[in-house]
């Protein structure tokens, strides 16, 4: 998409997490008080993601709240959410933000972060007093770096057995097509995030929950902007991010797409030394899983096809070269039009010159208000002599806002059965635009379960994704 909102909203990535606490509560005095417990969610290694859980045990409401703990020597914090974070040397301190602060009795609220290293926090105190939360858990869960969609999951998402990884399998590119591990035509469908620096509070595990088990979602794409406000502005930040939602997505037995989100500037070689650095990691950590794809260019534009071309002939054997048989998606020119949105001729243009390999598909993006006659006939032609993966569209114009047009909408959409594209719809936030399927709010309340809280294009999209699979 062309415009993208820029009003940044708290990251809420854990505020939902439905995990026990693994240490000890412990009260700071003779009356009963706040305690704090903490939660290692995930460790792969070199690094790990952590949650502290804030319970008012007493009798009356908490306005703020403040908890603070000691990291030894090698041990950092990247991102975290839900709070404000200060540190001086290895000592951090987070406070609760505008939207948390108060605490009613017998409630919790959540905060998580992501550290560098292999220490845990100790020391761990809560408005001055001891929380008992900090030092490592008296149960630790075992490392899950990289959870199998047959391991049961922490949040208890759909039985591995029937989820599409489970079904599916390793996927490849057979001919024009997307075909599962038995060489079978199938079509994934499911939705993208926004933003990953605005929204993260709108993909929780609670949130990805009720997309994997309520609207039977085959595919989750994670969307990773590189210029504004995101990955160029704390690279270490951003990848971790990536590895968390990809550990969501496969413990719920979902497909996830990882995409490199560059939009402005339009010519993805500007970027191409971050690229190289951000997917040889991601290809390394993720490379024994089943489920990932890559997409390497999400919307180029203002260059033609060769340069996009020579762009991905660098990225995709960095992919190669550690994830050898995962499926790579390439942007197409003008938006990912396919060129119809400039000077046209993508199709053919890029039909006689390929980026060499397999497991290679092209990237086709569409909003139905904007996107008519000539966008569907050339994506209708495309389809017949190009593997093609829609991995954004929506049902508004282009700015991913404005009425829907659930009539062209359909005609895409049937198209696609018809031919077996697969495709994840932008997006799944509570943004303000009409394209975002949450009304505005719905995030940071944490209820995604059911319809109420959908708008039009939310109810919509949800039914469709519902439809049952024909894998």
């Amino acid at each position: 998409m062309r415009l993208r909102g820029r009003t940044l909203l708290a990251a809420g990535l854990l505020a939902a997490l439905t995990l026990a606490p693994l240490a000890l509560t412990g009260t700071a005095g003779a009356a009963a008080t706040p305690t704090a417990s903490f939660t290692k969610v995930n460790d792969w290694g070199s690094g790990w993601e952590g949650s502290y859980r804030i319970t008012n045990s007493g009798s009356t409401t908490i306005s703020s709240w403040r908890l603070e703990f000691d990291l030894p020597a090698g041990t950092t914090i990247g991102s975290y959410w839900d709070a404000l974070l200060t540190s001086s040397g290895q000592h951090h301190a987070f406070a609760n933000r505008s939207w948390n602060g108060t605490v009613a009795p017998g409630a919790s609220v959540t905060f998580g972060f992501v550290a560098t290293g292999t220490g845990g926090p100790t020391g761990c105190t809560l408005n001055g007093q001891p929380c008992s939360g900090g030092g490592t858990p008296t149960t630790a869960p075992p490392p899950a770096t990289t959870p199998p969609a047959t391991t049961a999951p922490p949040t208890t998402p759909p039985p591995a057995a029937v989820s599409p990884v489970a079904a599916n399998g390793q996927l490849r590119v057979c001919g024009r097509q997307l075909c599962n591990r038995d060489g079978r035509a199938i079509q994934l469908r499911g939705m993208s995030t926004h933003g990953i620096q605005w929204y993260a509070n709108c993909a929780t595990p609670a949130s990805l929950d009720v997309l994997a088990r309520e609207w039977n979602a085959d595919v989750l794409r994670i969307s990773m902007y590189v210029q504004e406000d995101g990955y160029e502005t704390d690279p270490r930040r951003f990848t971790d991010l990536v590895h968390h939602y990809i550990e969501l997505a496969t413990a719920r037995g979902m497909y996830a797409i990882v995409d490199w989100h560059m939009l402005s500037p339009g010519d993805p070689n500007v970027n191409l030394t971050r690229a190289r650095t951000f997917f040889a990691e991601i290809a390394e950590r993720h490379k024994d899983k089943v489920n990932v794809l890559y997409e390497i260019a999400n919307e180029p534009n203002g260059v033609p096809w060769s340069a996009i071309k020579s762009y991905a002939d660098k990225v995709v054997p960095v992919i190669r070269s550690r994830d050898p048989e995962a499926v790579v998606l390439v942007g197409t020119p003008d938006w990912s039009s396919l060129g119809v949105s400039g000077s046209g001729g993508g199709v053919d243009t890029i039909a006689a010159n390929p980026v060499a390999g397999g497991n290679l598909m092209y990237v086709f993006h569409f909003y139905a208000a904007s996107h008519g006659d000539a966008y569907y006939e050339t994506f209708a032609r495309a389809a017949d002599q190009l593997p093609l993966f829609v991995t954004e569209f929506g049902t508004q114009d282009y700015s991913g806002d404005g009425p829907n047009d659930f009539a062209m909408a359909q005609r895409y959409l049937d198209l696609m059965a018809s031919k077996k594209i697969s495709w994840t719809n932008w997006n799944f936030s509570d943004d303000f635009r009409s394209g975002a399927v949450f009304t505005t709010g719905t995030c940071g309340s944490g209820q995604f379960s059911g319809t109420t809280r959908l708008k039009p294009a939310g109810a919509w999209i949800r039914d469709h994704i519902r439809t049952p699979d024909t894998f």
